[in-house]
């Protein structure tokens, strides 16, 4: 277990805390389409402000490689994290440098500021020493509360991490508790469901899987390579040709270990994803040629939400259809609502699932959306992320041992 923010004394500090302010930006006016990832930080921001906490936070946004891009400022999110706290959020036009340390020399207990974009500096994805020691000059404390970068070993998840008392925030540790405790000693039966593209994506968290799950649903594109790896026809469906003999070799240890792997049994299915090219039914190993799979057939959505009932635990990665458009929206609505029904533990696992589900209008019905794509991922393969490796640890206060200097 990790330390937390309520375990360091905080009152007149100043509290670094990195967030994951990595939100979608509208290309045509610049206003933020989804602030989820902003509205989930509030309760930590509070906690620090609440407790007299001087509280600066460090983000990115987008990829501009190492340069002042104007489209990628955060200055549009510090104006709407201002209207979620109700308080001024002062906006830092920088993020490292004698005049940010000078400005935010003047804040006061109870003051939130919020520096630009650290991707504006090639170092951090880096994780360059000497800017890690830039961004531990602006505080005294360090809180993790970005779990979606969490994976990256940058110099504002990782570096500063070493140079200044590290803990998670609230965010993090809701992340830790689900994909981490939760799932070590998850209740049975317990059914995860992988969609998405590839399979490639994906092998590691399947395999891992495979050790744990009793049924593993799969649907997306990626189950498309299962299903010729049993020799179907596909159609032009997605197809990993150099992941066939693995699809047979994971087919294979699920048997072995007694787990129910379900493939579709049918398929809606297209020419194009062009808008208004046609729409049918066809059963697996009946795509015609010049057809691809766009979503999950009605007999499978009966199948794979039949599966679902009586599940105590339950894990989604990927949609199972093409759900930004609305035709092929089915599959993955019905797995969604099945899911809101079940008195089970149920975890979306970030990423496109996390935004259907958020779609849809049924995130307040489960029981955690991370709001991390490849965080989470990598948490269930049982990877170490080195954002959550390096800060102290609840019983020693010590950082974690693979990552002691």
């Amino acid at each position: 277990m990790k330390q937390t923010i309520k375990d360091v004394p905080i009152r007149g500090k100043r509290v670094l805390i990195r967030v994951d302010f990595n939100v979608p930006l509208d290309k045509t006016n610049g206003a933020i389409t989804d602030d989820t990832r902003i509205r989930e930080s509030v309760p930590t921001i509070h906690y620090a402000v609440n407790r007299g906490a001087i509280v600066i936070l460090m983000s990115h946004l987008g990829r501009p490689d190492g340069k002042r891009v104007p489209s990628m400022s955060l200055r549009p999110v510090a104006s709407r994290l201002g209207e979620l706290l109700k308080r001024p959020v002062k906006f830092i036009e920088d993020c490292v440098g004698p005049s940010v340390e000078t400005t935010l020399g003047t804040l006061q207990s109870g003051q939130v500021a919020l520096l630009e974009n650290l991707r504006f500096y090639a170092e951090e994805e880096k994780n360059d020493p000497a800017f890690a020691a830039k961004l531990a000059r602006l505080g005294e404390i360090y809180v993790n509360d970005a779990f979606g970068t969490a994976h990256r070993a940058h110099a504002s998840t990782e570096g500063v991490a070493r140079l200044l008392p590290a803990v998670a925030g609230f965010l993090m540790e809701k992340e830790m508790k689900y994909l981490g405790s939760t799932l070590a000693n998850p209740a049975k039966p317990y059914v995860a469901i992988l969609g998405g593209a590839k399979v490639s994506d994906k092998i590691g968290v399947i395999t891992k899987l495979l050790e744990q799950v009793d049924k593993l649903l799969i649907g997306g594109g990626m189950s498309y390579t299962f299903l010729k790896a049993q020799g179907k026809a596909v159609g032009t469906s997605r197809v990993e040709a150099d992941k066939l003999d693995l699809a047979k070799e994971l087919i294979a240890k699920a048997a072995s270990r007694k787990v129910k792997l379900l493939l579709p049994v049918d398929h809606l299915i297209t020419t194009s994803l062009d808008p208004d090219t046609p729409v049918k039914i066809a059963k697996a190993g009946e795509i015609p040629d010049g057809w691809m799979g766009a979503d999950i057939g009605p007999d499978t959505v009966e199948l794979f939400t039949a599966e679902l009932k009586g599940a105590k635990t339950v894990v989604w990665n990927g949609p199972v259809g093409v759900f930004e458009q609305e035709r092929f929206r089915e599959g993955s609505r019905r797995i969604a609502q099945t899911l809101a029904s079940l008195k089970a533990t149920t975890i979306i696992g970030g990423g496109d699932s996390a935004a259907c589900v958020q779609q849809l209008g049924l995130a307040d019905r489960m029981s955690h959306i991370s709001t991390g794509g490849g965080a989470s991922l990598e948490f269930l393969e049982g990877k170490t992320l080195p954002g959550i490796a390096v800060l102290k640890e609840k019983t020693s206060g010590k950082p974690a041992r693979a990552n002691a200097r």
